[in-house]
């Protein structure tokens, strides 16, 4: 079950970073004459909004992709709540599944079956579906993807300028990328921070995400870039408001405490009740 959930987690995130990518290929242009159902209705819909935000912020491009991206991660801020609830509740769970998974190391058929067993009894108490916090991440890629292709493929808005750089060009000075990667790096760590135990897949994806944003955000239009980092400065904010990791550690310190007083109380009532008898 573990190892499934690892190879899940990876291949997770091995497909988002092959989607995001994967609209380098896509060159041709969306305008008001795409045909099918993808170009004309979903991504030329997104291109109208940015546009239209845009005229509304005077005219500046730069400031539409801004708001629109914002708006789309307040829109699907439900799911990411309902993710991160989900994700934390498994998260409390750790220490139990670790026992099931130390009595039944899953050497044979019948430990695997028996291990299963346990950790969906585990889950079913607590209320929890194991697999729900992955529905959140397949609803909302196709919206991340089409607002990608809407900033990548419309000749419109790569024609603006912002700040100090051209949108359809890369970022002279590296700004960009260089907050796109740090925001990414501080979502994933905010996000293992509270984690009761980490393991290699958790470390390595903290680093290699980043590095991969960084990298691709080198070589793509600075509007490609600015998307990249405010969904991901707006993912830094949501950990924090909703999932915060620090709260989340102070809070499991305290029930610690609580737990190891509660357990110092038990003993010294049964000492007492041991010398009681003895008398």
């Amino acid at each position: 079950m573990k190892k499934g959930k690892r190879n899940l987690l990876l291949f997770s995130s091995l497909f988002m970073v092959a989607l995001v990518l994967s609209g380098c290929s896509s060159t041709s242009k969306v305008d008001a004459n795409s045909t099918g159902f993808w170009d004309h209705y979903i991504v030329w819909n997104f291109i109208r909004a940015i546009q239209g935000l845009s005229k509304i912020l005077g005219g500046s491009f730069g400031w539409g992709i801004v708001i629109f991206t914002i708006i789309v991660r307040i829109v699907i801020l439900p799911l990411m709540i309902y993710q991160m609830k989900s994700m934390r509740k498994t998260m409390e769970l750790q220490p139990k599944l670790k026992e099931i998974q130390n009595k039944y190391p899953g050497k044979d058929m019948e430990s695997r079956q028996q291990m299963a067993m346990e950790q969906q009894k585990l889950y079913s108490e607590a209320g929890i579906n194991p697999f729900a916090s992955f529905l959140p991440i397949l609803v909302q890629l196709p919206i991340l993807f089409a607002l990608y292709q809407a900033i990548f493929r419309s000749e419109t808005l790569k024609a603006g300028s912002f700040l100090w750089m051209e949108l359809g060009s890369k970022d002279p000075y590296y700004v960009l990328p260089i907050l796109a990667a740090l925001f990414t790096w501080m979502t994933s760590k905010l996000s293992t921070m509270s984690q009761p135990e980490q393991n290699v897949m958790t470390t390595t994806m903290t680093w290699m995400m980043p590095v991969i944003i960084f990298i691709t955000a080198l070589n793509v239009p600075a509007a490609l870039s600015l998307y990249w980092v405010v969904t991901n400065a707006f993912s830094v904010g949501q950990t924090l408001l909703i999932n915060n990791p620090f709260k989340i550690i102070a809070e499991r310190q305290e029930k610690q405490k609580a737990e190891k007083a509660r357990k110092r109380k038990i003993e010294k009532a049964k000492r007492k009740a041991f010398k009681s008898k003895r008398k």
